[in-house]
């Protein structure tokens, strides 16, 4: 029996200190983390990347085929337009070009020595007719007489036409020797090559490059790639803010100047290359770098700003305090509703949602459009469980904050 009581005694014991453990933790207050109501600018954004390239990027090569003699310029270097920038060796051109010349002389000559029997053969032919007029020759030997003359002037004009043959040679040969001469199309500067002296470049099918030079790149172009979900709000001459890593400090600015509707898939994703103008000042960008780039779809001002993660709080049980007025003003019918969002703060007998509407995001702040909340206010953004645990954390299973146009990826 004693065994019994003892029992019982240490099972109460237990029982009690369950409850103390377990119902004091859980009546401990709950303190709550808040944010206030700012007011200030917001800027949205659509974020993208893209690559630096030259505003005008020509790649030089060659027509003819041969070894390359000399190079004049190398990478970096500065060039101007007309400028020889390399030689391919004119030796077997030249020697081409003087053969074609050597035929023109030839067909030249074969113009001039059928011309002068052509000569020989109309006094002849007239010789003939003047003798048949006194049935002196025969009526064959006339006629034998006119194929003769016909037979020469027929030759006269494909003499001529050899010699215009040879010419036109001579002349394919002559553009030939000149293109052995590279030249720059442009003013700018070499940003690659891609022969060497003793090379020899062929150009059967196509040509090959042997320097790529850029403008002088005081203006440059970005190609961003944007996700489908954003090109929608993309448009012509849209002021675009972008940095490169290796100056991570300074921000450069630049305007939409295409839109191109050529999609690109990778893995079911689709992007659209817009093209973006920029101004080089300084020439510190330079081709190739990567461009994090913030297309500006709105900026607001001095207007109130709700923290997001007010926006998506949710406390673990709802009040039932009933929402303030805000939250069951209706508006007259045909009039469309903009999507609202609830918000909580702190009231006398625990929480209140207010409602408000909530649109343009920065993806840190949003703007209030509507709603009864006022500068300065504190509104609740998560929850601290024990006043030990400096961990601060939020509701995890809350919804993220939709708003009207807060779809937008951005920057403070």
């Amino acid at each position: 029996m004693k065994k019994l009581i003892v029992f019982l005694i240490i099972l109460a014991a237990a029982g009690g200190a369950s409850w103390w453990f377990f119902f004091r933790n859980a009546e401990a207050a709950v303190k709550y983390r808040t944010g206030k109501i700012e007011r200030g600018d917001l800027r949205v954004v659509v974020a993208a990347t893209g690559t630096v390239q030259p505003y005008l990027l020509v790649q030089v090569g060659t027509q003819v085929t041969g070894t390359i003699q000399k190079l004049h310029v190398d990478f970096n270097s500065k060039v101007k337009k007309g400028e020889i920038v390399a030689q391919i060796d004119p030796a077997p051109f030249q020697a081409k070009v003087d053969q074609d010349k050597a035929n023109v002389a030839k067909a030249q000559s074969d113009v001039t020595r059928v011309k002068a029997t052509l000569v020989q053969a109309e006094k002849e032919l007239a010789r003939s007719r003047e003798l048949q007029k006194k049935d002196l020759i025969s009526a064959s030997d006339l006629d034998a007489a006119v194929a003769t003359f016909d037979s020469l002037t027929a030759q006269v004009k494909v003499s001529e036409a050899s010699v215009a043959q040879a010419q036109a040679a001579l002349e394919s040969s002559e553009v030939n020797l000149r293109y052995t001469t590279i030249i720059s199309p442009i003013e700018g500067v070499v940003i690659s090559r891609n022969v060497d002296v003793g090379q020899t470049v062929a150009a059967s099918l196509s040509a090959p490059t042997i320097y790529v030079i850029a403008d002088d790149m005081k203006k440059v172009q970005i190609q961003a790639s944007v996700a489908e979900a954003d090109i929608g709000r993309i448009t012509q001459d849209m002021n675009v803010s972008f940095t490169v890593d290796a100056y991570r400090m300074d921000r450069f600015r630049g305007k939409v100047s295409q839109i191109r509707l050529s999609p690109t898939t990778v893995q079911n994703v689709v992007t659209y290359t817009v093209m973006i103008d920029a101004e080089n000042t300084g020439g510190k960008l330079l081709p190739g770098m990567t461009a994090n780039c913030s297309f500006e779809i709105a900026q607001y001002r001095d207007i109130l700003k709700i923290p997001n993660a007010a926006l998506r709080f949710v406390p673990p049980t709802d009040p039932s305090t009933p929402a303030t007025a805000a939250a069951t003003q209706s508006k007259p019918r045909g009039e469309k509703r903009q999507p609202q969002s609830r918000v909580w703060v702190q009231g006398p007998a625990g929480l209140v949602a207010m409602m408000v509407t909530a649109d343009a995001t920065d993806g840190t702040w949003t703007r209030m459009a509507a709603g009864d909340l006022t500068e300065g206010q504190d509104v609740i953004v998560g929850m601290i469980y024990d006043g030990n645990d400096p961990t601060q954390t939020t509701n995890p299973f809350a919804p993220p904050f939709r708003g009207g146009q807060g779809g937008s990826r951005g920057m403070r």
